[in-house]
């Protein structure tokens, strides 16, 4: 019988148990993939606490890489052995997984199994978030937190493709590096200092065009203080717990700035606008453009391990598990 991580009860990384489970048939527009590589993402922690709930019992994990091994009736444009990708099938935690077909995509030749893996979440929230949500333009200075986790390395390339100056919030000496490495201009040691009047300082006291926080309540206040007026407060995620709710008068007196909390669904709500955020992504590695870095591979047994890491700030880039 196929291997799953399953959740039978919210709680920590101990809950995650690694369950035998029936093997997959696929319905009506559904594709049954064998996993090559699932990726581990904020958001799935928030699955396992029970913060998003699910109904229990329920398979853990929304991304992943691998080929189809089924294909189900009503399904057209996909073949048995093609390699696709997806960011949103519950359960990808698995070695084997009903993807929708209009959630999946093909990956072309050129990118290779651990990067179609680590690419599709994060990087289409970082595209969507840097081309749509608050479009960065030519000569804008951007804020981008966690500079090197997943979204962050990500986020950075993509700024500076289209010519932000990029400063980045990071936790560690290595950390600092790795952003750095990515393109960012400048970087704050936020364990070390704090950063919002850091921000005014480097940009002459105007402050950036947008602030990218997938932080959440730890950075939140910070955000609104380095924007410049009418700036773009991104939060698009809440890794250091939720933010409290917010008087709309504190946007009216940080400068008339915006506050947006944008979602993946949002984003990708039609069937033209995945494909063609996927294919300018998966174009972009092949060129050589955007390099996807995965900084932890796990067996798929491991997944609390992953979540421990991750949970722990022990990690940078994307962490992938393995069947």
């Amino acid at each position: 019988m196929p291997k799953a991580v399953v959740v039978h009860a919210t709680g920590g990384p101990e809950v995650l148990r690694f369950d035998d489970v029936e093997p997959r048939t696929p319905g009506a527009g559904e594709l049954v993939v064998d996993v090559a590589a699932a990726g581990v993402n904020y958001i799935d922690t928030y699955h396992r606490e029970g913060r998003y709930p699910l109904p229990l019992p329920f398979g853990i994990g929304l991304e992943g890489t691998g080929r189809v091994a089924a294909v189900g009736p009503d399904v057209s444009g996909f073949a048995v052995g093609d390699r696709v990708a997806w960011a949103a099938a519950q359960g990808s935690y698995a070695e084997q997984v009903v993807v929708r077909a209009e959630v999946a995509v093909r990956v072309p030749d050129g990118v290779d199994d651990d990067t179609a893996g680590a690419l599709m979440l994060q990087g289409l929230t970082a595209h969507y978030l840097v081309s749509s949500t608050y479009p960065v333009r030519e000569g804008d200075t951007v804020l981008v937190h966690a500079a090197a986790g997943g979204v962050g390395l990500l986020l950075v390339q993509l700024a500076k493709a289209r010519g932000a100056r990029v400063i980045g919030t990071v936790s560690t000496d290595a950390k600092e590096a790795l952003a750095r490495e990515a393109g960012a201009d400048e970087v704050i040691r936020y364990d070390r200092v704090d950063f919002a009047p850091v921000v005014r300082e480097l940009t002459g006291g105007e402050g950036v065009a947008a602030a990218y926080d997938g932080v959440g309540a730890a950075t939140f206040d910070g955000s609104l203080d380095s924007l410049r007026p009418r700036g773009f407060l991104v939060l698009f995620g809440a890794s250091s717990g939720a933010v409290a709710p917010v008087d709309p008068l504190r946007l009216n007196k940080a400068g008339s700035v915006y506050l947006t909390r944008p979602s993946l669904v949002a984003y990708t709500a039609t069937r033209a606008e995945l494909e063609q955020r996927a294919r300018e992504l998966f174009a972009a590695v092949e060129s050589g453009a955007l390099a996807v870095r995965v900084g932890g591979r796990y067996p798929l047994a491991e997944a609390r391990r992953a979540h421990e890491d991750l949970e722990g700030r022990r990690t940078t880039g994307k962490l992938l598990l393995i069947p």
